[in-house]
């Protein structure tokens, strides 16, 4: 097979198909059957050890399937080659710990390194530039990873990703460690990289008002399975909620929007 064979002709999405991953005998993922479609912003929500972060490295090529196939964009993720499957995927894992000290610019940079192998040209710093200032980074180009808030930070992990200029982008948990305020604005950037850079972005999210106010798709696991996939309209429901977290949940409509309401005195 060669290596940008596909699981299916379709080549504007991402597919899995019967991806099983098993561990001391113990399915933690699948069988999972599932086409997130390309473009806009898709949710993986569910309880602690549902599958969302193995399902999510699965795609990024970061682990792979016991069984099963993906495809991201037409390309296998098991046999594409390493450069082509880099200009086409990017993904941010939520442990982020880099051993050298970086400043802001040297992170970023990093984002470049499958179109230029290590050599900037001016196109990449192009790239980079836009990224640091897409993430309003602007001004903290010099300083270093480890002098920034934990806002800031995260905002530089995820400007390394967006530097690397691919169609689809997966992000898991990017909202960990965010306050409300930050949380919010890191919400806002990732719907725009959907909206005015075109990217299909994928994530990992705990809180699922957030997935019901940014998302244009939400799946929904529980216990290693998809229990539900669809718009937030139809995922954002006492139905679907209860039966995924196993607790009750009230949605209530504000601003022509679903909330979920999950806390019982």
């Amino acid at each position: 097979m060669s290596g940008t064979a596909a699981v299916e002709t379709d080549r504007s999405g991402i597919v899995l198909r019967g991806v099983e991953k098993i561990y001391a005998g113990r399915h933690v993922l699948g069988p999972v059957d599932l086409t997130i479609e390309r473009g806009g912003v898709t949710a993986l929500i569910g309880p602690n050890g549902a599958g969302k972060s193995t399902m999510l490295t699965i795609i990024g090529r970061l682990l792979e399937a016991d069984s099963g196939r993906v495809s991201v964009g037409g390309l296998d993720v098991r046999s594409a080659k390493s450069r082509e499957f880099a200009r086409a995927v990017a993904i941010l894992k939520q442990e982020n710990h880099f051993m050298a000290r970086l400043t802001v610019r040297q992170l970023v940079a990093f984002g470049r390194f499958p179109h230029s192998g290590g050599r900037l040209t001016e196109t990449d710093r192009r790239a980079i530039h836009a990224a640091i200032a897409f993430l309003d980074l602007a001004g903290m180009e010099d300083r270093f990873i480890d002098e920034l808030s934990g806002g800031q930070r995260q905002r530089a992990f995820v400007a390394m990703v967006l530097a690397q200029d691919t169609e689809y982008v997966l992000l898991d948990e990017p909202l960990t460690g965010l306050d409300m305020r930050h949380a919010v604005g890191m919400m806002g950037q990732v719907r725009a990289a959907a909206d005015a850079l075109g990217k299909t972005v994928v994530l990992v999210i705990h809180d699922v008002n957030f997935a019901a106010a940014y998302a244009d798709r939400i799946v929904a696991l529980a216990g290693g399975t998809v229990v539900a996939s669809g718009t937030p309209e139809e995922i954002i429901t006492s139905e679907v909620l209860e039966r995924v977290f196993e607790t009750p949940v009230d949605v209530v409509e504000h601003d022509g929007r679903r909330v979920a309401i999950y806390y019982r005195p």
